[in-house]
């Protein structure tokens, strides 16, 4: 029980962390901004951030089960842990893809195009979020 809660605290402490740090992550407007050097490639400049970002994730993702599996804990903890985080990135998934389809509605009757330069930019901008808060726990976890 001590480890579950020294768990929980942690994680909600790597969520403070994380918001402190995130002055460091790019906003969707930042990004925006950074790619607007050229009109005719800001698209395609969103587009390298966005999968970029879902790489950054995805390694997240990688690092954390990888502090997982050395943490010093009982080995039912880390199973519920790693079946916590799949339930997580799962929902996360599904939060970013509703969260930026709304962040895209906010351009109104802009043109197609950007509207879905909106979405990229945040999607770029959910998944760094979300890969320093998983760097961030998994910097807690102690082996």
């Amino acid at each position: 029980m001590r480890t579950v809660m020294l768990v929980a605290l942690l994680v909600i402490g790597g969520s403070a962390l994380a918001q402190e740090e995130s002055s460091e992550i790019p906003t969707e407007r930042e990004l925006r901004e950074a790619c607007s050097f050229d009109a005719a490639g800001v698209r395609e400049c969103l587009d390298k951030h966005a999968k970029e970002s879902e790489a950054a994730l995805k390694a997240a993702e990688s690092a954390f089960a990888a502090a997982v599996k050395r943490w010093d804990t009982d080995a039912k903890y880390a199973k519920q842990t790693r079946q916590k985080l799949s339930a997580a990135a799962a929902a996360f998934v599904k939060y970013r893809a509703a969260q930026c389809a709304w962040a895209a509605s906010l351009g109104g009757g802009a043109i197609g195009n950007a509207l879905e330069m909106s979405r990229l930019a945040c999607i770029a901008e959910l998944n760094l979020r979300r890969a320093d808060s998983l760097q961030t726990a998994a910097r807690e976890l102690r082996p």
